[in-house]
């Protein structure tokens, strides 16, 4: 871990979002080691300390409602573990999924739905609400803020059931204040979301912050939409493909949409997110870190002198 912070920080980064298993893997925070040692746990800190790094949030993207139910056990263990170690580390944010039923309690695999009909997938979109989702995430709520974690941040993501402003408002109604964003716009523009309208509609609840583009291929999408199901190594024939910021929209969009944030009320973290097929991980990196420093706003207005 100390190699990968030491690269940040001679990047110039100030704050950095660290996972704890699931999905993404724990390959720089081993939280049973952590959670079973104080003294390792001490180590884990002073390596962000001595750099004056800080850790915007821990994450664990997994899916605590597979119908598997080993795979949802382990996701679910692994969420509850970071909640306890965010809360030891006075960390006050968690960046997850909210994950995605089967259509029964015999399934096998995740069923997302995407259509009222036939009927069958009204009944299955009601199930999976009534009987999984706001069950689950009332009581994984409630654990979280006995842990002293109040902003678990729901990236919106297509093949889970939180997957744009209206699905993670649902559930913020029905499992409390605690739910928010972890506001990802790659996922929304190929949903022909615009992120500034979904900024605005989420004022308030905006608790973590992805930096990460989308391209949308006109002429595919144009030919077949933006449901695509081709691998993302397929880049010349799928309708989108993720981008280093930058590349999928320009630095006007990118200042509209951080001008856009510090309107809505958050001043916090952009986490660089790359998942671009095209560049490598250090060319990526660098260039969306070198995008970025130029745009964001980092000083506080003060009073208006001018009125």
């Amino acid at each position: 871990m100390g190699e990968a912070l030491d690269y940040v920080q001679k990047t110039g980064l100030e704050a950095v979002e660290v996972s704890t298993g699931n999905y993404p893997g724990d390959a720089h925070c081993k939280i049973d080691e952590l959670l079973d040692s104080k003294e390792a746990l001490k180590r884990f800190k002073e390596e962000f300390k001595k750099r004056n790094i800080e850790i915007s949030a821990l994450s664990c993207h997994g899916n605590p409602l597979h119908p598997e139910e080993s795979i949802a056990r382990n996701h679910r263990e692994i969420t509850r573990k970071t909640f306890v170690l965010a809360n030891r580390l006075g960390i006050e944010r968690v960046a997850l999924f909210s994950g995605c039923p089967g259509d029964s309690d015999s399934s096998k695999y995740p069923n997302w739905v995407t259509c009222p009909w036939p009927e069958d997938y009204s009944k299955i979109l009601k199930w999976q609400w009534e009987e999984k989702v706001i069950p689950y995430w009332q009581e994984e709520a409630k654990f979280a803020q006995e842990e002293g974690i109040e902003k678990i941040c729901f990236e919106m993501h297509p093949g889970f059931v939180v997957y744009n402003p209206e699905t993670l408002l649902k559930l913020r109604e029905a499992a409390g204040k605690a739910i928010g964003a972890n506001f990802d716009p790659s996922h929304l523009f190929w949903q022909g979301i615009d992120p500034i309208a979904a900024l605005k509609k989420l004022k308030g609840c905006i608790y973590h912050v992805h930096a990460k583009d989308t391209k949308i291929d006109d002429y595919n999408t144009s030919v077949n939409g933006v449901l695509d199901t081709k691998s993302y190594g397929d880049e010349i024939n799928r309708s989108w493909i993720f981008r280093t910021v930058g590349y999928g929209h320009d630095a006007s969009f990118w200042k509209y949409f951080i001008s856009t944030l510090r309107l809505c009320g958050y001043d916090y973290v952009l986490s660089i997110e790359h998942e671009d097929s095209l560049m490598s991980a250090n060319e990526g990196f660098q260039k969306a870190a070198s995008f970025l420093k130029e745009i964001i706003l980092k000083e506080k207005t003060g009073e208006m002198w001018w009125a």
